[in-house]
């Protein structure tokens, strides 16, 4: 019977068999090409900083995020994630321990040499995941200059819609005012409630305000100094009215977001065919054949 029960697995599971890791690190090199196409040549970039959350939340939060969305998902529908880059921008918050910050110039040139890399190795499709609201700006400018130059890769930036039935879960469940509820809020605090409560101190979510102190009026401008004068504290929301189920709620649904997009990307090939088009143009100018 036992030797029944081995043949069988040995047919199930010849030798040399595994399961395909989804992370970069942990493939081998002789399984590269069979991740590049199980991938549909498409490889996740967790983004994220290093900063204050609040007096109760880890300075990775953002981070553990982006990291856990992209694993997540890649569990559900296979690509390859690539370690987290953690150098984003974050200047409002230097002024808090804790906070990672970089040269601009040096920053652009290392998610640009970080996307190219990850282009030379085989990849012709990068979903951004970014966890940090302050990089928001600076993707969506990164991304838009990659038509700078020809490229044989597309970088797309998960920007999921609002979902409003979603959002009619989230208010049942919320238990603090979702007018200045953001970062290391209950949302956000809840999240974490969920993936890594051990990192989590809620207990001391209220020794600090996260209230918007509304200090600066500047009807139709827009200034750097704007998230300071309203969240000095670098804090936005009340992180003790956190809770787990909230947490799993806004992670299952935002995973879901991030599966359907890659679903969309590996079976895309109009962007590129697009990107091509536009490249010829440019290269051609405006001569008259």
């Amino acid at each position: 019977m036992r030797l029944t029960i081995l043949i069988l697995f040995i047919a199930v599971f010849p030798a040399g068999a595994r399961d395909l890791p989804a992370k970069w690190e942990e493939l081998v090199a002789s399984d590269w090409d069979r991740a590049l196409e199980k991938s549909g040549y498409t490889c996740i970039l967790p983004m994220g900083v290093l900063e204050k959350h609040g007096p109760h939340a880890p300075l990775g939060s953002d981070i553990i995020h982006a990291r856990e969305w992209a694993a997540r998902a890649a569990e559900i529908e296979y690509a390859v994630v690539f370690p987290e880059f953690i150098y984003g921008q974050v200047y409002e918050a230097m002024h808090q321990p804790g906070t990672f910050t970089i040269p601009s110039d040096l920053m652009w040139s290392l998610l640009q040499a970080t996307v190219d890399e990850i282009a030379r190795n085989g990849f012709k499709k990068i979903l951004i995941l970014n966890g940090h609201g302050g990089n928001n700006h600076f993707i969506r400018y990164f991304i838009q200059a990659q038509l700078e130059k020809k490229r044989d890769f597309a970088v797309y930036l998960h920007t999921p819609p609002a979902d409003p039935e979603q959002n009619r879960k989230i208010m049942e469940m919320r238990k603090s005012d979702p007018s200045y509820d953001g970062h290391a809020g209950e949302r956000e605090t809840s999240t974490l409630l969920y993936l890594r409560p051990d990192l989590v101190i809620q207990d001391r979510a209220d020794d600090e305000s996260g209230k918007n102190l509304a200090r600066l009026e500047l009807t139709d401008l827009y200034t750097g100094i704007w998230w300071y004068a309203s969240y000095p504290n670098h804090y936005a929301g009340e992180g003790s009215a956190g809770s787990r189920e909230l947490g799993k709620l806004i992670t299952d649904h935002y995973v879901e977001s991030v599966v359907r997009n890659l679903r969309v990307i590996k079976n895309d090939i109009r962007t590129i065919e697009l990107q091509d088009e536009f490249y010829k143009r440019v290269e051609k100018g405006f001569r008259q054949e």
